[in-house]
């Protein structure tokens, strides 16, 4: 029987009181933060639990929902019923207007483009009227690109034969300079 009370732990008191006592007895200004609080625990109970951290991170954010604690700058502290409540970074949330009692909330509408009705009856698609010419004979809009002619003014060179190669009508780049002494001349003799 002796073997049996040493093995059994300890009874532990629940761990909000354990959190409130360890606030209580650190007594700091600003609040104490998670680390300082699991250490005193860890110091006056001695052996604890081995999901600890755990537990302590479950308890700390449940009594911070509830109202038992304020979270502030990362630092827990008790709640004093007299105080403002503190506001954290960014636009505050908006005041809900209590619904009257009796009523029946709506279901909020989902994002995106609401499905097709598999029963509904297929419909044919309305057809535009066309509209008549504005008399100038052409049609509205560019110009369909039309196909450049081939050869041009000075017949097959060997840069066009390139450019015939490749499908397109002229080379790529910029044209080579025209030398002044390479046009034949024609010298009129009396």
């Amino acid at each position: 029987m002796a073997a049996e009370e040493i093995d059994k732990p300890l009874s532990l008191p629940p761990y909000p009181e354990m959190i409130l006592a360890a606030v209580e007895a650190l007594n700091e200004k600003n609040g104490s933060n998670k680390t300082s609080i699991s250490k005193y625990i860890e110091s006056k109970y001695g052996e604890l639990p081995a999901a600890h951290t755990t537990l302590l991170s479950h308890h700390l954010n449940r009594m911070k929902d509830t109202g038992e604690l304020v979270f502030w700058k990362n630092n827990y502290m008790k709640a004093e019923p007299n105080a403002p409540p503190r506001r954290g970074r960014g636009r505050p949330p908006k005041a809900k207007v209590p619904l009257p009692p009796g009523s029946v909330v709506a279901r909020a509408r989902p994002r995106g483009r609401p499905p097709k009705d598999p029963n509904a009856p297929l419909t044919p698609k309305p057809v535009k009227p066309k509209v008549a010419a504005t008399g100038s004979g052409k049609p509205r809009g560019r110009p369909r690109k039309m196909a450049r002619p081939t050869g041009g003014m000075s017949g097959t060179t060997t840069t066009t034969a390139v450019a015939m190669a490749t499908g397109t009508g002229r080379p790529r780049g910029r044209p080579p300079k025209v030398k002044p002494g390479s046009a034949t001349e024609v010298s009129v003799q009396n």
